[in-house]
């Protein structure tokens, strides 16, 4: 079952973020995940969520998911985003068809 990767980001230091940016595609790859949404417009129709940048990534199972974020390649660049965003993180899977 697939696992997916929900963050909502706040992006405080724009050239900080940037190079997060530039070096987490190669580790989201290496454990075989890809993005399927990486920034762009959103448009709120209900509740009180006002989000900032939404990233989603797909990974082949949650494991992978979480073998990604743990990982000693990630876990610098994570630092890094954290030093240039404001970050909440879910990990999940696909659930029920």
């Amino acid at each position: 079952m697939k696992g997916y990767v929900i963050a909502s980001v706040e992006v405080e230091d724009p050239a900080l973020y940037e190079t997060y940016r530039a070096g987490v595609l190669a580790t989201v790859e290496k454990h075989g995940g890809r993005f399927l949404v990486r920034g762009g417009r959103t448009e709120q129709k209900e509740g009180a969520w006002q989000p900032g940048r939404i990233v989603v990534l797909e990974f082949p199972s949650l494991e992978a998911a979480r073998t990604w974020y743990e990982s000693a390649e990630y876990q610098p660049l994570a630092a890094l985003r954290g030093r240039a965003s404001r970050t909440d993180i879910l990990l999940l899977t696909e659930g029920v068809p």
